[in-house]
């Protein structure tokens, strides 16, 4: 089964394009979201996390916060690559234990794995092929800031810490550039999936 990347900038369209893919059969790895579980529910991480930034980062449980977190992880490089040294690890091995799940299972056709961080964090070389999503700036920076979880100085600052565009778009094995309606991103995505499948 092949083991396929799926990534793009915030507000490119990434997340839709993930939940379309597993409505045509596809096995989809979470990324993000399985790294945001191993912060709140791995107490290895946490600790982890916590001899890296120190107690600036608990709350009064004594847990991570991620708020306070992201504060201190998103205010450089070194932090932000500090984070992904303690994260990404454990990330990796949900990775492979998922991948061997969705073989035992036998009813996937692809598993695709659903990251921002692909290319800066090497995961590509762990990988059979790598679709980017992208769109101009004007509808990431218009659909990011419709989700009221973010400010625009925010959004602008994670666009900072991913690689730009062009070079995930010049890396990739297949683009798709997002900026017109979800039913030409659907018939993009189908068009992928029945060259790889």
């Amino acid at each position: 089964m092949l083991k396929v990347g799926l990534t793009g900038g915030i507000g490119s369209g990434k997340s839709t394009a993930s939940n379309y893919l597993r409505t045509l059969g596809a096995y989809v790895f979470d990324a993000d979201k399985e790294a945001k579980d191993l912060i709140d529910n791995n107490d290895t991480v946490q600790h982890e996390l916590i001899s890296e930034f120190s107690t600036d980062i608990i709350n009064i449980e004594g847990q991570v916060d991620k708020k306070k977190l992201s504060r201190v992880a998103f205010q450089d490089d070194d932090h932000q690559e500090r984070l992904n040294a303690v994260v990404h690890p454990h990330v990796y091995d949900l990775i492979d234990s998922s991948y061997n799940k969705a073989i035992n299972d036998n009813k996937y056709n692809i598993f695709i794995v659903d990251a921002a961080l692909v290319y800066e964090s090497g995961l590509d070389s762990h990988l059979d092929y790598v679709i980017v999503v992208t769109a101009q700036l004007k509808f990431r920076m218009e659909r990011s800031l419709s989700r009221n979880t973010l400010t625009r100085e925010e959004i602008l600052k994670r666009m900072d810490f991913q690689w730009p565009e062009e070079e995930k778009v010049n890396a990739s094995d297949f683009v798709i550039h997002n900026d017109t309606s979800e039913e030409d991103l659907q018939s993009k995505l189908k068009e992928i999936l029945s060259k790889l499948i």
